[in-house]
């Protein structure tokens, strides 16, 4: 059970830098009176902002700050549960978020969200939707529970008995659920894989049973041809070697040709000068028996032999010229001899490294051959380790196979418990078990009203509803009035069944406004009647602007407005 005690607030909304003190304890019923904007529903907002970091009317957080000092707004609030006393401080302007257990604060999270989480979750064990369900009931921004969504009315039974817990398991399971898929889906992934590893080891040794030694033949045999290919070239290089010695002796024969050519060729030019020079020298004589140049008569016989030994030298070098053209022609012919020769010595010598490289190129075939046999025989030597992979991908195929098993069949396990956990399960049972006792109370509570219907509510929380005058009839058929005695009378059967299971039992009820809206004067009668006589154990507080209910109340507060802040007369 919350035992709520007192709570404080200032710089809060118009309260001023004074607290403002409420005890909650002191009185079974209390009237809250004052005129509009007095402030007598300001405790309604500090309560739900000091609990749920929210206020209760529709004011934008930062306007609760009270607009004329602006600052140190705080609220505290003091309660047990069990045997556990706490304090819970929430201010702005500086922002303050502390809770106190026993008189020790507690340590902060480093988000403030974490905090909250663990006071609504672990200390309250209640929301704000159920909060204003069981505790506060408001006129201006209450959502009645007729009013809620689906979802939001389960949410709020089900803080009521108190099994959000299989909420929590629920999502739990699901996410548990979707790890157990992906490890499965990961599992089946690594199972395939190894189907595949161990195929093709299988093929692989297979291949190397069956292929080995035929590849190491056909190797083999590769080998010898290109061996043989090499003795060949060899042979043929060889032959070509003996040629090529050959013709070299035989170039160096018809060696030197062309500078002999060369010689000749000039002695041809001295000679032909040579033959110039006597054949003018025969022709002077020849024509001219006095000198042209000094006058002087040439001696007839010195005329006849110059001209008898030009005539013997022209002979003798036309002889000399005509053997030497016969040379030159014998050694031009050994020139293109030896260029003949040149040219086959080139081919001869193009045919040698030609058969080296083809013997290069063989020899390298017969190492990368060679190789594969030796890689071959390893592998045929080293069967045994082949078989070892895949004896190890079979057994690890077997243990992924197994383990995929488990985890299919705890899919199976946790779908079950899903099934269970859903709105459709346990919840659902839990719901049913209560819902007697729900509509048996609600009812109770009408009658005590003098509101004569039967109401029922469904395992999905949909009213149906019969009058004396209609069969069927729904909560927007009613009056407004008629529409507030079904929402006291829930939130009365909410108080009892919290209550009954101890879930969020409180010893608070605060309502606003409840006799200023759609009650009745017999209504009222009856309302007080219930809070007076039918509510035990519990401190109740009603917001009023009548003034006439002050005598049907223990105790009356009344909220004024002094120079712009509220001040609180008790």
């Amino acid at each position: 059970m919350i035992f709520f005690k007192k709570i404080r607030w200032k710089n809060f909304l118009s309260t001023g830098n004074q607290f403002t003190e409420v005890d909650f304890t002191q009185h079974a019923t209390t009237l809250i009176v004052g005129t509009n904007g007095a402030g007598k529903s300001t405790i309604l907002d500090a309560l739900t902002f000091v609990l749920f970091n929210k206020p209760f009317r529709k004011i934008n957080k930062p306007q609760l700050l009270n607009s004329q000092n602006e600052k140190d707004c705080l609220v505290e609030i003091e309660f047990s549960t069990a045997s556990t006393e706490w304090l819970v401080r929430r201010g702005m302007k500086p922002n303050i978020f502390e809770i106190y257990r026993n008189g020790q604060m507690m340590s902060q999270s480093a988000d403030a969200k974490d905090d909250q989480k663990n006071l609504e979750q672990n200390i309250l064990k209640l929301n704000y939707k159920s909060f204003t369900q069981i505790v506060v009931l408001g006129s201006s921004t209450f959502v009645p529970f007729m009013q809620l969504p689906a979802a939001h009315r389960r949410e709020v039974i089900e803080d009521l008995l108190d099994i959000k817990i299989f909420s929590s398991m629920n999502l739990i399971v699901k996410d548990r659920v979707r790890g157990l898929n992906e490890e499965s889906r990961n599992l089946e992934s690594q199972k395939n894989l190894l189907q595949e590893k161990i195929t093709m080891q299988k093929d692989f040794i297979e291949e190397l049973e069956n292929n080995g030694k035929e590849n190491i033949e056909s190797c083999k045999s590769k080998i010898d041809n290109l061996l043989n290919e090499n003795e060949t070239y060899i042979q043929n290089s060889e032959e070509i070697q003996k040629s090529l010695e050959k013709k070299t002796a035989e170039q160096s024969e018809v060696a030197n040709a062309s500078s002999k050519i060369k010689k000749l060729g000039n002695l041809r030019g001295k000679i032909s000068q040579k033959v110039s020079t006597i054949t003018k020298e025969y022709k002077f004589f020849q024509e001219n028996t006095v000198c042209p140049t000094c006058t002087q008569t040439i001696e007839e016989q010195f005329r006849i032999n110059r001209i008898a030994d030009a005539q013997n030298k022209v002979e003798e070098l036309n002889q000399g010229f005509k053997d030497l053209e016969k040379t030159i022609k014998e050694e031009e012919k050994r020139e293109r001899h030896f260029n003949s020769i040149s040219q086959e010595i080139t081919k001869l010598t193009h045919d040698i490294a030609q058969n080296n490289t083809r013997i290069q190129f063989n020899q390298r075939q017969i190492r990368d051959l060679e190789s594969e046999i030796q890689t071959v025989a390893n592998q045929l030597q080293n069967r045994n380790t082949e078989n070892e992979k895949l004896k190890s991908f079979q057994e690890n195929l077997q243990k992924t196979t197994k383990e995929l098993s488990s985890k299919k069949e705890e899919v199976v396990y946790y779908d079950f418990i899903y099934s269970l956990l859903k709105d459709g399960g346990v919840k659902s049972k839990i719901i049913k078990n209560y819902l007697p006792l729900i509509n048996q109370q609600v009812n109770r509570y009408l009658q005590m009203m003098d509101f004569y219907i039967n109401f029922q509510l469904d395992e999905e929380f949909n009213e149906s509803i019969k009058t004396p005058i209609h069969e069927n009839f729904s909560y927007a058929s009613f009056s407004e009035g008629e529409k507030m005695r079904v929402d006291l009378s829930l939130l009365f059967t909410w108080r009892e069944v919290a209550r009954i299971k101890n879930s969020v039992n409180t010893n608070l009820l605060i309502m606003d406004e409840v006799f200023d809206s759609s009650l009745d004067g017999f209504g009222t009668d009856e309302f007080l009647k219930i809070i007076r006589y039918i509510i035990k154990d519990a401190n109740i507080f009603v917001i009023s602007h009548k003034s006439d209910l002050n005598d049907k109340f223990e105790h009356v507060l009344k909220f004024e407005k002094v120079k712009g802040f509220s001040k609180l007369r008790q």
